[in-house]
């Protein structure tokens, strides 16, 4: 039986490999691997693209973010207020710059922050005087914007930075506006998985801030200033390489046409699926990248088994919240708790996602889900209750 994969790299690549290859091989030919030409290019595509002015390209999603940190002077005794319900990235940036995480409920509808729990973390913190709240970082998980309006009216009211972590949404939208927009600073990953994706470890930070842009430009290259020995602060070794900047260069052009093709995707698991497990929100003037497609089940295990015999691959959109994960129990994280993150642990399951799948493929995922849920409903002792005397 033929396996389905979960993300189809390989059909992608095949299908870029003129293009891919051409920009290689100019590399190749001028062989500045470092901070090369096509870094320059890639980030004023960047910029024309999420509509925003300033675009600095970076080696990860996380030192985006680290760098961010850095440059807002954020550590020591200050407080950063991030989804429980997220990948450990986002939070152990936090705890490197020395900073406290300060773990928010998510809504259980749409994955994201939860701007009622994000509210009264805030004024928690406040009341006790340990921490100086300085920041919040929400992040679009699965590749839908998190509500940025309300979560910078918050910020607002409490003089806080927010740092948007757009890691799965760089190319969502929230009416006419691009992710990279929707807050002062925005980071983003261009790790292969992700919907536009280089062959390595890869990212940005987009902003309209020339002031930021500049700062986080030295930090990028150990702190340089002016001269490549003027150093002006304590910088990192943040920079892209140039072969990564050149693939994202052959893939972003058709980068559009595949935002397209995932959301035909969605459409298309949403008609087989709606009527046999919880599926994924759509809120109205929001488009989402669908970096995931993930449904929630409460027999989630049994029916992903299931699935793997049948050659169907899934995945599991975080099996602990980052708030029960032993690393940050130092934190005081631990005692807390957090039931819609919790929860969603146990009933998330995400199925294959990509541009290049075809009806046929998606069809038998669908059919095959539906079984699965089918017998696992069926296997599932119901509880009968007495009748009241």
């Amino acid at each position: 039986m033929r396996e389905v994969p979960f993300i189809d790299l390989a059909a992608q690549t095949r299908r870029l490999k003129s293009q891919i290859d051409a920009r290689i091989q100019a590399v190749l030919a001028h062989g500045q691997f470092i901070m090369g030409p096509e870094v320059a290019e890639l980030e004023d595509a960047l910029c024309e693209f999420a509509g925003c002015r300033h675009a600095i390209a970076v080696s990860s999603g996380t030192d985006a973010l680290s760098m961010v940190l850095r440059a807002e002077g954020i550590g020591s005794g200050h407080a950063v207020f991030v989804p429980a319900f997220t990948f450990p990235a986002s939070a152990e940036v936090i705890v490197l710059a020395g900073a406290r995480p300060i773990f928010v409920e998510v809504d259980e509808r749409t994955f994201n922050i939860d701007t009622d729990h994000l509210s009264a973390q805030i004024h928690a913190v406040k009341g006790s005087g340990q921490f100086e709240a300085r920041a919040i970082l929400p992040i679009d998980l699965f590749g839908l914007p998190a509500d940025h309006a309300e979560i910078g009216k918050i910020a607002a009211e409490h003089d806080l930075l927010v740092i948007a972590d757009g890691a799965q949404s760089f190319g969502g939208r929230i009416g006419d506006l691009r992710v990279g927009t929707l807050a002062s600073i925005t980071t983003t990953s261009f790790f292969p998985a992700k919907p536009l994706g280089c062959f390595g470890d890869g990212g940005a930070i987009l902003t309209d801030d020339r002031a930021r842009a500049d700062v986080l430009r030295s930090i990028r290259n150990h702190g340089q200033g002016q001269g490549k020995n003027d150093i002006v602060r304590i910088g990192m070794n943040g920079r892209l390489d140039t072969l990564q900047a050149a693939i994202l260069l052959a893939k972003l052009p058709g980068f559009p046409a595949e935002l397209e093709s995932r959301e035909r995707l969605a459409a298309h698991y949403d008609a087989r699926l709606s009527k046999h497990a919880l599926l994924p929100i759509r809120q109205e003037g929001k488009s989402s990248t669908w970096a995931q497609y993930s449904i929630l089940l409460e027999d989630r295990d049994r029916v992903a088994a299931s699935l793997a015999e049948a050659g169907i691959p899934t995945a599991i959109y975080y099996p602990t919240p980052l708030h029960l994960q032993p690393a940050y129990a130092e934190f005081g994280a631990g005692s807390a708790s957090l039931p819609v993150s919790e929860s969603l642990s146990r009933r998330i399951l995400s199925l294959p996602m990509h541009p290049d799948m075809d009806d046929a493929t998606a069809d038998r995922i669908c059919d095959t889900l539906i079984r699965a849920i089918d017998r696992s409903r069926r296997a599932t002792p119901r509880i009968v209750r007495p009748a009241p005397c």
